[in-house]
């Protein structure tokens, strides 16, 4: 044996005590098929509906309803009980607190002193040799094991197959007894060590999986050095859009699955909730108690705004229940070396997307396009010197100075004499705000404001707190990891829209209103604006780095599921979205 080698010695996982809670014995299926899919179900408390899971839910809709209580195992064993009498328990709860789970059986049948535990399955009986497939089998003999333990005789179990009609015997041999205990234990240890396993590499079992889009295996994998290229993410078309409600009129209520959008100029216009991804209210719309609680509890978050655009905060169901990368978040932004580190890379990154955005757009002189060039590559490069974040804040200061400088010059020139007064009418000398003074301005504030809204309502979704950042300065009410994040967004979406917006005359000079106390979009422009920057986000862009297409709106959730992973230690830094 070499001298390196190391011995396992494998312990059970200790009795459960005090307030340590049971494990669902669904989590041992889970934990067989994929142990990373268990920890981030489990301890991450991670979930995403997907047909087949709501499929699941109807198929165990009759067995989940509770029927007659199993009698007690003296009862089933007495002369009192015929013995071809049959007694069928349904949705039965039980627990051990030895082996640490508590598992809810579908059906339990009683029999001639015999107690079989039978698990509904939907989808069809898999032809195999033990009938089933090893998640399966461990799954249904936990069951037989808590049944032993309060007593009762069992002898064998079942598993029902809904789609193909379908009983399959399942032989409760010693090995699978062995498996059913060591699969126990195990993920019990790896619970109270609250350490992630890696993803697996290439497995077929990744793009049906439910949690593909949270685990992101192939990314991980292709970011620690794998020469595998990812695989597409296998998710579902973008059919829930926004709301955006602007009118201020407007009263937002509930009927039925829908909610009712009543203006005492347009009427009443209603909108499944099925429909709706997020809510936006600007000014002062209403929304009812009823209506506002249906959207709670699906977890459609409402983002509230002033009438002129600012984000003025967000509300949201109970939220995520993943405190593990909150943990690892707020020990980070304590970090003064971590977060100045991060810092440097997303200004850097977002340095970067102004460059892009000049290179794309420019319509100088190729001369006057290379100095403004060089100019950001050196600010790029001062970055990395910069020893605290007041400098940084000065280097990115003198960046976006140099940028906005020529901003004007990206707007496309007049094509005759009628258009010259339009393209005065978007002069822009300088970034202001707070109120912005000139129409440019108004949209780049109005579109920093909406990807303000959607990287908190993202960055919330994966379990993270957007109020908390590491660049930004923690103030009330600012969602400063939301601002750190969209950084390197700011050009290529914001500013994006901004210039398509004007190049097409999507927005003209009618649709802002200009008063001493700044200049704000119409309604009708705000309309317009909004209509683009989510056609911008439903746009769809080949990633840098893993080279499949996704969305910009699917973008900013990637990566905000890439920078949890890169808090929980998975990835050595993280991975800024930089499009050639």
């Amino acid at each position: 044996m070499p001298t390196d080698a190391q011995l396992e010695l494998h312990l059970p996982a200790p009795p459960v005590s005090g307030d340590m809670p049971l494990i669902p014995a669904r989590m041992v299926n889970e934990f067989v098929y994929c142990r990373r899919l268990a920890y981030l179900m489990w301890t991450q408390g991670e979930w995403v509906e997907t047909g087949d899971t709501v499929e699941g839910q109807r198929v165990h809709a009759r067995v989940d309803r509770p029927g007659a209580p199993l009698p007690l195992p003296q009862a089933l064993e007495g002369d009192d009980v015929k013995e071809t009498s049959r007694i069928v328990s349904r949705s039965l709860t039980l627990s051990s607190t030895t082996l640490g789970v508590i598992a809810r059986l579908d059906i339990a049948e009683a029999q001639d002193g015999v107690v079989t535990p039978v698990d509904y399955k939907r989808g069809r009986r898999p032809h195999v040799a033990q009938g089933a497939y090893e998640p399966e089998r461990i799954q249904i003999c936990l069951q037989a094991l808590l049944l032993e333990e309060h007593g009762y005789r069992v002898e064998e179990g079942a598993i029902y197959y809904a789609e193909s009609r379908e009983r399959v015997r399942i032989v409760l041999d010693d090995a699978l007894r062995t498996a059913t205990r060591t699969a126990v234990s195990e993920l019990r240890l790896m619970v109270m060590q609250s350490r992630i396993p890696p993803p697996l590499a290439d497995s077929p079992k990744c793009p049906r999986c439910a949690l593909v889009t949270v685990c992101l295996p192939d990314e991980v994998r292709a970011l620690s050095g794998a020469s595998l290229a990812p695989r597409m993410i296998a998710v579902p078309p973008d059919e829930a859009l926004p709301l955006v409600v602007q009118s201020q009129r407007a009263r937002i209520g509930k009927e039925g699955e829908t909610l009712k959008i009543t203006d005492e100029e347009k009427g009443e216009t209603q909108v499944r909730l099925i429909d709706i991804s997020d809510v936006a209210l600007f000014g002062n719309v209403s929304i009812t108690t009823p209506a506002l609680t249906a959207l709670l509890e699906r977890e459609i978050p409402v983002t509230f705004h002033s009438h002129g655009g600012w984000f003025r905060g967000v509300a949201h169901g109970i939220g995520h229940r993943n405190v593990e990368v909150r943990t690892a978040q707020y020990r980070m932004s304590f970090d003064e070396a971590a977060c100045l580190r991060f810092a440097r890379e997303l200004v850097a990154a977002k340095i970067t997307n102004q460059r892009t955005m000049l290179r794309r757009n420019w319509r100088g002189t190729a001369a006057e396009r290379q100095a403004v060039l060089d100019r950001l590559s050196a600010a790029r490069r001062a970055v990395g010197a910069a020893t605290t974040l007041t400098q940084l804040l000065g280097i990115e200061g003198d960046a976006a100075a140099v940028y906005f400088r020529v901003f004007a010059g990206l707007l496309k020139p007049p094509e005759n004499r009628q258009a010259t007064g339009a393209l005065a009418a978007f002069r822009f000398e300088a970034r202001n705000r707070r109120p912005p003074s000139d129409p440019v301005n108004a949209m780049l504030s109005l579109g920093y404001a909406m990807l303000t809204r959607h990287f908190t309502i993202a960055l919330a979704s994966v379990g993270l707190d957007p109020y908390r950042g590491f660049y930004h300065a923690p103030r009330y009410g600012r969602p400063a990891l939301a601002l750190d994040l969209m950084e390197p967004f700011r050009p290529i979406i914001a500013d994006s829209v901004v210039l398509a917006a004007v190049n097409t005359g999507e927005v003209g000079p009618n649709d802002f209103v200009v008063a001493v106390t700044g200049t704000a979009l119409t309604q009708a422009g705000r309309r317009r604006f909004l209509e683009a920057f989510e056609r911008r986000l439903s746009q769809e862009t080949t990633h840098p780095v893993f080279g499949y297409q996704v969305s910009m709106r699917r973008m900013l959730l990637v990566q905000a599921r890439l920078l949890s992973r890169f808090l929980l230690g998975e990835l050595s830094s993280y991975p800024h979205f930089l499009p050639r």
